[in-house]
């Protein structure tokens, strides 16, 4: 008798191979066992009937801002809607710890600026119960989880922590600097991050306009921390290099030469963003290979690719080219049904269509010039539009004005239609180096920033469009096979941080499960929701399909609601899992 039976499932295992039709049986937080063909002898104290539908390992989700969200959300959606049991925080060198006494709201600018994540919310919803970096996630292990949590170490706050005033300004870090950074990261180590974060792009910055601490470190920095994975003996390296939206188009390519030779020095792995952009659209394809190239070396490279287009999300609500005209700034701040409705009246249309900008909005003016490259998103929103989806396309085949046609778009559906400007991974206008960044035998699903860019953006539904457009719906190109997008965010996400002990459907692995619909299977467009602490307002996506969501061998999600359990946990590197292995990160 197992304490669960899913039967008759398409089991897709995440191993990469062929799906088959079978039954898993879990016992306690564990697969006891795997029936290809099925096992009509199995009996379970609760048995899901999973006939005509997938069964899949739980998705580890390896690029999040959920550092300040965990500490009152249990849940942590967007990403609970989409399959994912597992994520990991700490990215891009930005986080809460380590912290001193009086500088928490400094660490709150610096990720307001960085991700987007609205400051008031995260004033009002961090208890700060830490220090140290050890605190916070003993401070951790003690929240309700409905999913596993791994953390990293962020360069910022260590730096700044250390530093003081020079860090955050950036000034060269001394001899002395260095080697108490690199205890500082070494005793998170040991605590049970996974490993380092940091950032050296020029794009992500505090709010008051100051890069990111760590953003111009010296080599003899970057690797004097990244010893202490070395001299503790697990974690991993991940960055967001320098030019990696197009800001340096030289900076890439020496980017890769020092992680190789890091990587290879102290033999971890490096994980870094890794995009297309419109100022080089194949230098992409350059970095790929050089990463590959690195193996050689001994060196562990590992590219972080986002599986669509990563663009702003334009509306009403949000970011749009009328939000600095002086007609609309009137009744900007009007609620949302008042506010389409003055919209709607033709004197206030005519006024704002006949304004300039009333203030130094670059952005909204940007937008404005950008009306080829501006696409209705649609329901079901579609990441890889045609050309004939773009605003200036749809006005011209109208016959209409296209400011005139972008206005009428953004008052639809209640002012809540949404458009969709692409801005990276769409040089060319469609996913086709998607595909071919997503084939790269050593690169990971990433970069889906669960939790940050909360008005802008929202790609923590990136597993259920890898499930519904790439294995299933791709009309304008090549799809991908369902076995590879469900390991490349399954297995390889995992073994990436040497998560062992998940990612795939065979006995003793954590019962970490989805049972999904796939026929059924739907991503619905964003939402502007105000559920933040403070009423902070962030884009939600839900999707329709996912029958059940298994952690940790519990029911969390039933038919893409929560059920209040909350069987997740804290993880720590480098401690024992069962029956004497190790969760080595990068293992």
């Amino acid at each position: 008798m197992h304490d669960l039976v899913i039967r008759g499932g398409l089991v897709v295992d995440g191993t990469g191979g062929e799906p088959f039709t079978g039954d898993v049986a879990i016992d306690g937080d564990r697969i006891a066992g795997v029936y290809p063909g099925g096992n009509p002898e199995l009996e379970g104290r609760e048995i899901i009937d999973a006939s005509g539908l997938l069964v899949t390992p739980g998705f580890v989700d390896c690029h999040t801002h959920y550092d300040g969200q965990v500490t009152w959300d249990p849940i942590l959606e967007p990403s609970a809607h989409h399959g994912v049991t597992t994520v990991m925080m700490g990215n891009c060198g930005v986080g809460f710890a380590p912290v001193r006494p009086g500088t928490e709201e400094w660490l709150i600018q610096l990720m307001e600026g960085v991700e987007d994540i609205p400051g008031a919310a995260l004033s009002e919803g961090i208890e700060w119960e830490w220090e140290t970096f050890p605190e916070y996630m003993d401070a951790l292990e003690r929240k309700p989880l409905a999913l596993d949590v791994g953390c990293q170490v962020p360069h910022g706050a260590v730096r700044a922590y250390v530093m003081g005033e020079r860090g955050a300004r950036n000034e060269p870090a001394t001899p002395d600097d260095i080697a108490r950074m690199r205890e500082i990261v070494a005793d998170a180590l040991r605590a049970g991050a996974f490993g380092f974060s940091t950032s050296r792009t020029i794009a992500h910055m505090a709010i008051d306009g100051e890069p990111v601490p760590g953003t111009f470190a010296a080599e003899e920095e970057l690797f004097g921390i990244g010893r202490a994975i070395s001299e503790v003996g697990h974690g991993l390296y991940e960055l967001a290099p320098a030019g990696v939206i197009g800001e340096d188009l030289a900076a890439p390519a020496k980017e890769v030469d020092w992680m190789r030779r890091l990587s290879a020095e102290i033999g971890c792995p490096v994980t870094f963003a890794l995009v297309q952009v419109d100022a080089a659209p194949e230098l992409w394809r350059e970095i790929m290979e050089l990463s590959a190239d690195a193996a050689a070396d001994g060196a562990q490279l590992h590219p972080q690719v986002a599986p669509r287009c990563n663009g702003i999300l334009i509306g009403l609500q949000t970011n749009h080219a009328f939000s600095s005209r002086p007609s609309f700034g009137e009744v900007a701040d009007l609620p949302l049904e008042e506010l389409v409705g003055e919209l709607s009246r033709p004197e206030r249309k005519a006024a704002i269509l006949s304004e300039q900008s009333s203030f130094d909005n670059q952005f909204a003016e940007y937008m404005g010039t950008q009306l080829h490259r501006i696409y209705v998103l649609g329901d079901p929103p579609d990441y890889e539009p045609g050309p004939e989806r773009s605003v200036a396309a749809i006005a011209k085949a109208q016959g209409r004005d296209t400011e005139d046609l972008l206005y009428d778009l953004l008052l639809e559906d209640g002012g809540r239609a949404l458009l969709l400007f692409p801005f990276l991974n769409y040089s060319d206008g469609n996913a086709d180096a998607v595909r071919e960044m997503f084939l790269h035998p050593s690169g990971v699903s990433g970069l889906s920033d669960g939790g940050a860019h909360c008005g802008t953006i929202c790609d923590a539904s990136m597993p259920t469009w890898l499930l519904t457009f790439w294995a299933r719906d791709r009309r304008r190109g090549e799809k991908l096979p369902l076995e590879y997008v469900v390991r490349k965010q399954s297995r390889d996400t995992a073994r990436l941080f040497g998560l062992t002990d998940r990612g795939t459907i065979e006995p003793a692995m954590k019962a970490d499960l989805n049972i999904i619909d796939h026929e059924r299977l739907t991503l619905h467009p964003p939402r502007l929701v105000a559920d933040l602490p403070a009423g902070g307002r962030r884009f939600d996506q839900r999707a329709t399909g996912y029958v059940a969501t298994l952690v940790n061998g519990v029911v969390t999600r039933r038919n893409g609601t929560d059920t209040g359990a909350r069987p997740g946990k804290l993880l720590r590197a480098g401690k024992p899992l069962r029956a004497g292995k190790l969760l080595r990160a990068g293992a």
